[in-house]
């Protein structure tokens, strides 16, 4: 009885044996065939110009400006009385010399004008003449007796009435004279003619603009600031501007590059967009035109402050962020983004909220996912 007891307690361990040893063996193939179904793990490789590392720099701040060329010398002809137009023959892109005749209204209507009131001088002045006589002649009664002194107050309101009359005759003379001298236009400034607004032959009115007049010796930009950038904008600072169209002759960059500066700031605002114009003075205008578009960027300042550039802040979020590399993996960090600058011709971006140092993925990557496995394939000099 006790050998069978003996045998039956072996068997029951033989078979626990045997059914843990199968439970084992398949929990292992399920390990194995779950790790052959599940996918690697994909690792991004980071070339080193695929990263950038903030770094404390000194931005030169600057404001992008454009606007259209201006000529700082130029002139509307008008004619100052009216009448019929004779003599132009100036036309646009010819160059004119200050004082010199463009046209003429026909004078003889004025000619007339300056005989008339030159013969009603004449007149006063001889009626002065007599009243001058009769009042010594009173004057001369008087003192003998034989006339009242009323009569001498008289003959010299007389008199006096008669010399303003011919001060008045003189006036007109003079007025009459300035319209036949108005009758001859001539060219205020040297220049080229940019407009004619008038033909020979034709009957103007007083005030008729003729032909416009502008020197291209000197031109600046009227570029449009919006109020906050306008604050830091100030007399003599110095911009660097590129001008279109000018470089089509000469396809080198010099051609239509060109330093201004600051000359004028309008104390007023605009009215409805409320942005504020400010005035470029070009250091060279040869080769410019009056009307073309000029752009560029206006040095407003300097500031010192941990920078990255501008591509490597991404805004595809509602607030701005860097993808940084923290122990192989990317992590979304927010910034506070500052004033721009540029440094080597690349265009930086003060932030706060990223350690100076730090492995940033540059822009030309893209965007990847938070928490995507990377590598650095060879260490990155700040």
């Amino acid at each position: 009885m006790k050998r069978i007891s003996a045998w039956s307690v072996a068997a029951v361990l033989l078979v626990l044996l045997v059914a843990g040893g199968l439970r084992a063996v398949e929990a292992r193939r399920a390990k194995q065939a779950a790790a052959a179904a599940a996918p690697a793990e994909t690792v991004i490789q980071l070339a080193p110009a695929d990263v950038v590392r903030p770094a404390r720099r000194t931005l030169a701040q600057t404001l992008p400006v454009s606007g259209t060329l201006r000529a700082v010398d130029w002139a509307l002809v008008k004619a100052r009385v009216a009448g019929e137009l004779t003599g132009l023959t100036v036309r646009e892109g010819d160059a004119v010399k200050a004082g010199q005749v463009i046209a003429r209204i026909e004078p003889l209507e004025y000619q007339s004008r300056v005989r008339q009131a030159q013969e009603q001088a004449d007149s006063a002045s001889a009626q002065a003449e007599v009243a001058q006589r009769t009042y010594d002649n009173n004057k001369a009664l008087v003192d003998q007796g034989f006339i009242s002194r009323t009569a001498l107050e008289t003959s010299l309101s007389n008199l006096n009435a008669a010399r303003a009359t011919h001060r008045a005759a003189l006036a007109a003379v003079e007025m009459a004279r300035k319209s036949l001298h108005d009758t001859v236009l001539t060219s205020p400034i040297d220049g080229q003619v940019a407009q004619r607004l008038a033909q020979s032959g034709e009957r103007v009115s007083v005030d008729a603009r003729v032909i416009e007049v502008v020197d291209l010796g000197r031109l600046e930009v009227e570029a449009t600031l919006s109020a906050a950038d306008s604050v830091a904008v100030r007399v003599g600072q110095r911009a660097t501007l590129r001008v279109e169209g000018s470089g089509l002759l000469d396809p080198s960059a010099a051609a239509h590059q060109v330093d201004a500066t600051v000359v004028r700031v309008n104390p007023s605002a605009q009215a409805g967009s409320r942005s504020v114009l400010v005035y470029l003075r070009l250091d060279r205008s040869t080769g410019f035109r009056q009307g073309l578009f000029a752009q560029g960027t206006l040095a407003v300042g300097e500031a010192e402050a941990v920078a990255l550039p501008l591509s490597a802040v991404r805004i595809d979020k509602p607030a701005p962020y860097v993808q940084v590399v923290i122990e192989g993996r990317i992590v979304h960090r927010p910034v506070q983004t500052g004033p721009r600058g540029q440094v080597g011709g690349q265009t930086l971006i003060a932030v706060q909220g990223v350690d100076e140092g730090a492995p940033v993925v540059a822009g030309t990557v893209g965007q990847l996912r938070e928490g995507t496995a990377v590598k650095l394939t060879a260490p990155v000099a700040p």
